[in-house]
């Protein structure tokens, strides 16, 4: 049995829930990636995720996850791009001590192709280096060797090509 809602104000508060539940959903499905860490990195840790498919002159939205400040002055964030990708807002960030930070980068691609946005963590005297790729349009086809297979005196196989 199906029913009828006569309340205009009912039925949008029943589909803004919807909504809401449903992209809640997709938010939680985003795997988060843990960015790779040094020995004598900043101490923070950075997750990144990339909720959209990065298409040209659109924003798409990157999260990033800073966690691991201990430092009483707290840490420092900067923000930079390759050519051909750019952000929308602000470019620096001040982390607290002590706390789990997210933070939404807004970056417009320019061009198709693979980009970075560079992600520098000061904290005390360490410096974190962190590079998220940004993939805009489809991934380029990996070029199959033009040369010849030639085996050397132990016969191990090796592939001959003219240098340009």
């Amino acid at each position: 049995m199906m029913r009828i809602c006569k309340s205009p104000g009912l039925a949008a508060a029943s589909i803004a829930v919807l909504f809401a539940a449903a992209s809640l959903q997709t938010h939680e499905a985003t795997a988060t990636t843990l960015a790779p860490r040094k020995s004598n990195d900043s101490g923070v840790s950075v997750n990144y995720s990339i909720d959209a498919t990065s298409q040209l002159q659109r924003v798409t939205p990157v999260v990033l996850q800073f966690e691991g400040v201990t430092d009483a002055k707290g840490a420092a964030v900067r923000l930079s791009t390759d050519p051909g990708l750019s952000i929308q807002g602000h470019r620096t960030l001040a982390l607290p001590a002590g706390k789990k930070t997210t933070a939404t980068v807004l970056l417009v691609s320019e061009s198709k192709g693979l980009s970075y946005l560079h992600v520098f963590v000061t904290q005390g005297s360490g410096v974190s280096a962190i590079s998220v790729p940004i993939q805009t349009g489809s991934t380029a086809a990996a070029l199959k060797p033009s040369g010849e297979f030639k085996r050397n005196a132990r016969g191990d196989k090796i592939i001959s090509m003219p240098a340009k």
